[in-house]
C-alpha cells in the first residue's frame, strides 16, 4: 500500500513536467528519473519490512534463550536438596558429592546475555553444563549401591523432578535451534541480507548438544 501510494504521487509530479512544451529529450529524462525514484521507493519499502521482521525474529531468539537458561537453572535449583538427601547416608562417597557441588558452582557461574551469543560463548556454556550433567549421572549411578537411599521418598521425588527437568532442557534447546534457524536464514536471504548488513544483524550460534546429553539420567529400581 505504501509503495503504491508513493508511486502514484510521483507519477502525478512527473506528469506536470511532461506537457507538450517539453522536448522529447526532456520527456525521456523525466521518465528515467521516475523509474529511478520508483526503484528507490520500492527498495526502501522492502528494507523497512525486512528490518521489522529481523527485529521480531531476533527478539524471538532472545526470548527462547531465556527459556533455555530457565530450564538449566531449574536443574541447578534441585541439586542442593539432592545433595542434602544423599548426605544423610554417612558412608556415601564424598568425592562424588563434591564433584556435583563443584560442577554446579561452575555451571551457574557461566551466564551469557542474549546479545553475546557467540559460538565461543555458547560452547563455554555447554561445556560447563555438560560437566554438571556428567557429575549428576555419576552420582545417580552410585546410588545403585545404596538400597535404603534408593527407597528414600525424598530422593525418589527429586530423581523424578531431575528427569523431567532434563527433558525440559532438551525441548527448550530444540526450540532455540528452531527460532535461531529462522532468524539466520532470513539474514542470508535477499533482500533481508542487505538490511542485516546495514544494521548489524549478526547470525546466532546453534545449541549443539554433546554426545549423550540429550538423554535424562536414569536410575533403575
Amino acid at each position: 500500500m505504501l509503495v503504491m501510494a508513493n508511486l502514484r504521487l510521483l507519477h502525478k509530479i512527473i506528469s506536470t513536467f511532461t506537457r507538450q512544451d517539453f522536448t522529447i529529450k526532456h520527456h525521456i529524462e523525466m521518465k528515467n528519473i521516475f523509474r529511478l525514484f520508483a526503484a528507490l521507493i520500492i527498495a526502501s519499502s522492502l528494507s523497512s519490512c525486512s528490518y521489522n521482521s529481523l527485529v521480531q525474529e531476533r527478539e524471538a531468539v532472545t526470548k527462547q534463550w531465556a527459556n533455555v537458561e530457565t530450564a538449566y537453572q531449574r536443574r541447578a535449583d534441585l541439586i542442593p536438596n539432592l545433595v542434602s538427601t544423599v548426605k544423610g547416608y554417612a558412608d556415601f562417597e564424598q568425592k562424588t558429592l563434591t564433584a556435583v557441588v563443584e560442577a554446579r558452582a561452575k555451571a551457574t557461574s557461566v551466564q551469557i546475555n542474549a546479545d553475546d551469543l557467540t559460538e565461543e560463548n555458547i560452547q563455554k556454556f555447554q561445556a560447563a553444563q555438560g560437566e554438571l550433567k556428567g557429575a549428576l549421572s555419576r552420582l545417580l549411578a552410585t546410588v545403585e549401591s545404596y538400597p535404603d537411599l534408593k527407597a528414600n521418598q525424598n530422593f525418589l521425588e527429586l530423581q523424578a523432578q531431575l528427569e523431567g527437568t532434563e527433558n525440559r532442557i532438551s525441548v527448550e534447546r530444540n526450540k532455540f535451534n528452531e527460532v535461531a534457524g529462522v532468524y539466520n536464514t532470513h539474514t542470508q536471504t535477499f533482500p533481508a541480507l542487505i538490511t542485516a548488513k546495514m544494521f548489524g544483524f549478526q547470525p546466532k550460534p546453534y545449541f549443539n548438544a554433546e554426545a549423550g546429553t540429550e538423554k535424562a539420567p536414569e536410575v533403575k529400581f
